[in-house]
């Protein structure tokens, strides 16, 4: 079969398709897209001639965001493309990338490349390098990708798809690849074996415990007298919410759950303890502090999930982890139990319950907990928590709230109230500041039966608020509450608390005023509907009115960043200055000596 490399490339991506459980459907959504001169007459092409489904995106990095929410909600059994031309196109996938690695979420990036025959050197946007002449500017996505290629000739192309779809497919290897296509390679003409475009199903494995770990882990937990579960991520890609809240009502054992792990139980559930670390709840947290042994499932622990190991603080306190890498399995001197985590759990079968007293401390400090989350849904206008309380009762029981970065992600985490097990979608592997609207549309596209609410600082929306242009053309309706600051006030708190006192972090004109944003008429600029809430009643209305509208509604809604949130206990390291001539600097360090002699290292 005679087809240009681009032709190719776009026919097999349309005949891979994923099976778990026995359940099949086709891997790839479609292709995201931004074109130029490097890829319009290449894979440009060849979507237009192979009937790809094709979105246009208006930024780079935030399709990566998109096709990375899509995924997610999809529990990684489907993807889209991205494709950008060589040059400035290509370069801006690099946050995208490292968001969707650092996450193991799985998106294929086709950025084009100089050429391969190298007759019109340099052209345009060409990275000239005096050393060689075998690099470009793609070269920078090789730290980001968990597969990189440059497909110089023909010949290299099927293998190296084989090796895309491998990573991409793996439950503990999966996340950003790359195929970086020289822009004379895509439109060269070649004779494929038919073979490369027979549909293909790749099986998405659940292993099983290896019997010698599964035997000392169950030592572990048969013998714990105040264990906690830490629920992560792989909970929800396995889909195992279902076994979890089996294996935490049989035994008594309390559910703490990371970012990424948020709603693997219902937050009203006995056994479910809540946020779990330095944006964590003082339920999890205190229970945390007593564990004597600890069941991480799906986790890759970071340090606001142990915050920055001070959190573990029992002497002996042992860890089992459940994990489909081993590379996590194995974090903080755990007895690793390599497998799937719904097969994992199943395994684990024979673990007695805990005692009654164990059981009434949890609900206890629980119910302690939910008295605060209360009042701080309570708290009135220009509380920032109760915006979260208006959003959260707005939301039906199957609706998504989205968010990455500044102090919402760490509000959310303690305060939303979550009844599905894909109801927060919240991106704090990466935390990156411009993922929120991007993302938001991904998981609108992945379901939509789910209402899709999007909580985004000014901050991340000045960054990147295009893809609501995206949306409108999509007829993608998203509810985005916008929360107006007036300034990066997530790290002016953090500024504030280490001695740097708020410098660079206020939105302020030569004269120190604020300046006059009008971030409603941007949003309307961009083809949705936007309006103004003054004061938390007038937020309800517009969350009401909003979910009737058809398209994305945002809501501009003014807070004050003064207003305190509840703290959950934990400890976050940011190094402070050793030594400073400001007094701030010099207590902030007074303070920073003192947190850290609570740091464990877990050996």
């Amino acid at each position: 079969m005679r087809l240009t490399v681009a032709q190719a490339t776009v026919r097999f991506l349309a005949a891979q398709h994923v099976e778990r459980d026995g359940e099949e459907r086709a891997f790839f959504a479609g292709c995201l897209g931004i074109f130029g001169h490097g890829n319009v007459a290449g894979l440009g092409q060849a979507l237009l001639q192979e009937g790809f489904p094709y979105v246009m995106a208006r930024n780079e990095q935030a399709m990566v965001h998109t096709a990375v929410g899509y995924a997610r909600a999809c529990d990684r059994l489907a993807a889209w493309a991205c494709t950008t031309s060589v040059g400035p196109g290509a370069t801006n996938l690099v946050t995208g990338a490292a968001l969707a690695t650092i996450n193991r979420v799985p998106v294929l990036l086709l950025p084009g490349d100089v050429f391969a025959t190298r007759t019109a050197n340099p052209v345009l946007q060409e990275l000239e390098d005096a050393r060689t002449l075998d690099v470009s500017v793609n070269d920078c996505l090789k730290p980001v990708s968990k597969y990189w290629d440059r497909i110089n000739r023909p010949e290299q192309l099927a293998p190296a798809l084989l090796a895309a779809m491998r990573v991409l497919t793996d439950p503990a290897e999966t996340g950003a690849v790359t195929l970086a296509l020289p822009q004379d390679v895509q439109a060269e003409a070649h004779d494929w074996p038919d073979g490369l475009f027979a549909r293909r199903v790749w099986h998405v494995p659940r292993p099983l415990p290896e019997p010698g770990e599964l035997a000392r882990a169950l030592d572990v937990l048969t013998a714990a007298e105040r264990p906690l579960i830490v629920a992560g991520g792989g909970v929800h890609y396995s889909g195992a919410a279902a076994e979890l809240r089996a294996f935490a009502e049989r035994t008594g054992f309390p559910v703490a759950e990371t970012q990424a792990g948020k709603g693997a139980l219902p937050w009203d559930h006995p056994q479910a303890a809540g946020a779990i670390g330095a944006t964590g709840g003082t339920a999890a947290n205190e229970l945390a502090r007593r564990a004597d042994a600890v069941l991480g499932i799906g986790t890759r622990y970071s340090d606001f999930t142990t915050a920055s190991r001070t959190l573990f603080a029992r002497d002996g306190v042992r860890f089992v982890n459940l994990n489909a890498a081993r590379f996590d399995a194995a974090k903080l001197a755990a007895l690793p139990l390599v497998a799937d985590a719904r097969e994992g759990l199943r395994a684990l079968a024979a673990v007695p319950p805990v005692g009654d007293a164990y059981r009434a401390e949890v609900r206890d400090r629980v119910a302690r907990w939910n008295a605060v989350v209360d009042a701080a849904y309570g708290a009135g206008d220009g509380a920032q928590t109760a915006v979260i309380g208006a959003v959260n009762a707005a939301a039906g029981p199957r609706d998504v709230v989205v968010c990455a970065a500044g102090s919402m992600p760490g509000d959310l985490h303690r305060l939303w109230r979550c009844r599905d097990p894909k109801g927060y979608h919240v991106e704090y592997g990466y935390s990156c500041m411009g993922y929120e609207i991007a993302g938001g549309l991904g998981v609108r596209l992945a379901d939509p039966s789910r209402e899709v609410f999007v909580l985004v600082g000014d901050g991340s929306y000045l960054m990147m608020a295009a893809e609501l242009a995206t949306a409108a053309a999509l007829g993608a309706r998203l509810v985005v509450v916008l929360v107006q600051n007036h300034g990066y006030a997530s790290i002016g708190n953090l500024s504030e608390s280490v001695g740097a006192e708020r410098l660079g972090t206020r939105y302020t004109g030569p004269d120190g005023r604020r300046l006059p944003v009008d971030l409603a008429a941007n949003a309307a600029s961009l083809g949705v509907r936007a309006v103004r809430a003054d004061g938390v009643a007038a937020l309800r209305d517009a969350l009401r009115e909003a979910r009737e509208a058809p398209g994305t509604t945002v809501i501009e809604v003014e807070t004050d960043p003064a207003l305190p949130a509840p703290d959950g206990g934990a400890w976050w390291d940011v190094p402070v200055a050793g030594t400073a001539g400001r007094d701030a600097a010099r207590d902030a360090r007074a303070r920073y000596e003192e947190s850290i002699k609570s740091r464990r290292h877990h050996l």
